[in-house]
């Protein structure tokens, strides 16, 4: 069936590449797409030589194609990436197929050319997103190692000072005329490491995001106003504090515990920027919808490379032993939980200003009213169910849970967990669970306890809780925690607060 000219010349309009067809090597036939690819008017190609088209590289690549539309045998030729000039001099990749076809005119020569800009494109697009995912990889690796370098360095310090100072209580004790004082002082100094390892523990947790948060509405300038006097005393006399609190600020919503823990990382950089004395300015005000937190020191102040690296965990200045590195780290954890902000501006020799934007809240109420510490409220001869994988740790708590007058059912693990339960006769009036445990997480030991004893309430302890906390790092509705490591005070008033509430 032979077509008509109207149906060929619309198959040559309605191509989605550019078509040229030309005799020998003129131009005698394109199409739109054509005329749009290479920037030239219909009129200016026809009758030209496809040579002023083709770019000089692309004339020596393609030999054998130019041989076979000399021959001029009928049939395709075949494909081939190269490059086009355009009018504008630019040079663009094509892919461009050739085939010689027999006509009523003649034997002619159709070219089929595909504009490979948009794939190029997307190929450097993709190579540089290879690469930009190979440089990120290769610094969160960096960040990782650093941190472990980090968290070892420190935790071997304190689990020297731990080890030695235990050993020469032993040593002490077993002597054949202990003296209780020197016993007291080693376990004295064996109990500090232990607190500054527990610092270090949720200072790591702060800056991953994985600390235990309990936010509440609070006024900033009241939470400033109740460490002022301890921030006085941590950066010693030769130091002036100054602090200007804005009138009338709105509340925000953040724990409490935490603001104060910025506040105080914040001054000791600070004063270790000022080892001569100088102004510590601690301000707050609006800043649009939000809440302004600034921290401004007249100290030595850092260069912008340091200014850069300053929010890394374990990155620091200072010389060895001086200080973890977390400080800054920290406060960028504690702040981006809170949904907020910050930032640092910095001269050397100026000082440096950091700046916590937090989100401003509608509630003007602030509890911040301290009960007076109690001791915690006897027992009543409860049962306790005690599950813990760490058996020094549980024969801790047995220890604690037993001496204050409860029962005490322990297990290692939530299958031994539930496999005594089953065998015990009396009631279970509280289920004191560690959350991550080989096997079964807390959680689900609790969920299969209750289903069967409804009547048992559930406080888990963790010094990691991920798996019972929503995204933002606060509790889920119900859930009770205590946080380790925990004192026998601690364990003792969480486990009476939950057994009465």
């Amino acid at each position: 069936m032979e077509w008509s000219e109207e149906l060929a010349g619309g198959l040559l309009q309605a191509a989605p590449d550019a078509i040229l067809v030309m005799d020998g090597y003129t131009i005698v036939l394109v199409n739109d797409r054509a005329v749009e690819l290479y920037g030239y008017s219909r009129e200016e190609l026809l009758g030209q030589s496809i040579e002023m088209l083709v770019t000089d590289d692309a004339r020596m690549m393609l030999p054998e194609r130019r041989r076979r539309i000399d021959e001029g045998r009928p049939g395709p030729i075949g494909a081939a990436t190269s490059t086009i000039r355009r009018r504008d001099g630019t040079e663009i990749p094509v892919e461009s197929s050739v085939a010689i076809v027999d006509t009523k005119e003649g034997r002619l020569a159709v070219a089929v050319i595909r504009d490979l800009s948009e794939r190029a494109r997307a190929e450097q697009d993709k190579a540089r997103l290879r690469a930009e995912a190979h440089v990120h990889r290769s610094q969160r690796l960096e960040s990782l190692g650093q941190l472990a370098g980090g968290v070892a360095h420190d935790f071997n310090n304190m689990l020297g000072v731990i080890v030695n100072y235990a050993s020469f209580v032993i040593e002490e004790a077993t002597s054949p005329t202990p003296d209780l004082s020197a016993i007291a002082a080693d376990a004295e100094q064996v109990v500090q490491a232990g607190k500054r390892g527990t610092d270090l523990t949720h200072q790591l947790l702060s800056f991953a995001r994985r600390e235990v948060v309990r936010p509440q509405v609070m006024d900033l300038n009241t939470a400033i106003g109740e460490v002022e006097e301890m921030l006085r005393r941590s950066i010693g006399e030769h130091i002036n504090l100054i602090v200007r609190p804005a009138d009338g600020l709105p509340s925000v919503v953040c724990d409490p515990g935490q603001i104060s823990q910025v506040l105080v990382n914040l001054a000791l950089n600070a004063r270790d920027a000022m080892p001569g004395g100088g102004d510590l300015v601690i301000d707050t005000g609006r800043h649009g919808e939000q809440v302004r937190l600034r921290v401004g020191d007249s100290g030595t102040g850092m260069a912008p490379e340091v200014v850069e690296r300053a929010f890394e965990p374990f990155f620091t200045t200072k010389g060895s032993g001086a200080g973890t590195g977390l400080g800054l780290a920290t406060v960028y954890g504690i702040i981006t939980q809170a949904d907020g902000e910050v930032s640092i501006a910095s001269s050397p020799g100026v000082g440096t200003t950091v700046t916590v934007l937090l989100p401003a809240s509608s509630d003007l109420s602030y509890f911040s009213d301290k009960a007076a510490k109690l001791p915690p409220a006897p027992s009543r001869g409860e049962t306790l169910l005690v599950v813990e994988d760490e058996a020094a740790l549980r024969d801790v708590a047995g220890r604690i849970l037993s001496g204050a007058g409860y029962r005490v059912l322990a297990a290692e693990c939530g299958a031994a967990a539930l496999e005594l339960a089953a065998g015990h006769d009396g009631g279970i009036d509280l289920l004191v669970s560690d959350v991550v445990m080989p096997g079964m997480l807390g959680k689900e030991l609790a969920e299969r306890l209750v289903s069967v004893r409804p009547d048992t309430r559930v406080l888990y302890m963790s010094g990691y809780a991920q798996p019972v906390l929503h995204s933002q790092g606060t509790l889920d509705p119900g859930v009770a925690l205590l946080e380790k490591p925990f004192t026998a005070d601690d364990l003792l008033t969480a486990v009476r607060n939950r057994l009465d509430d």
